[in-house]
């Protein structure tokens, strides 16, 4: 089974990685493709908050891309599957969606609000198009839920 795994360059997105290693028979998944999606006329740079070297504003989109996908795909060093980088272009849940469909996959892994602006956001916008419109399953990963603050 191929696998695809988006990834913003959030923490989310590493988390969401790092869940599906921790359940899935590496000897079921036969490839992982690691897509992060730039827009190439968008005004806010695609955000790389997994790595040291790409902090904003120093790099291009690409660059941050590049370097949020590696990171994740360190995730599945050693595990077994054959994991592949990819950087597409254009809006990040059609691109999701068109790469589950490209290479026949047989899961995608998305993390919910990656970039959303409150915990009151439950699931992200690209989350929810992916779920309804990708033709495979869809494992969307929560952040953990924040532990109350003491009074």
């Amino acid at each position: 089974m191929h696998v695809i795994v988006a990834t913003d360059g959030s923490r989310q997105s590493l988390a969401a990685a790092k869940h599906l290693k921790s359940f899935a028979d590496p000897g079921k998944v036969t490839d992982i493709s690691v897509v992060a999606v730039i827009r190439p006329l968008a005004s806010v740079a695609f955000a790389d908050d997994l790595s040291e070297e790409n902090k904003w504003p120093a790099g291009s989109f690409r660059d941050a891309a590049e370097s949020a996908v590696a990171t994740i795909a360190k995730v599945f060093d050693g595990w077994g599957p054959k994991v592949h980088k990819r950087i597409r272009s254009g809006s990040a849940a059609n691109e999701i969606i068109k790469a589950a469909k490209q290479y026949d996959a047989g899961l995608v892994v998305v993390a919910a609000g990656g970039r959303g602006l409150s915990d009151a956001v439950l699931l992200g916008s690209t989350a929810q198009r992916v779920q309804h419109y990708a033709p495979c399953p869809v494992l969307v990963v929560r952040p953990a839920p924040r532990k109350p603050r003491k009074r």
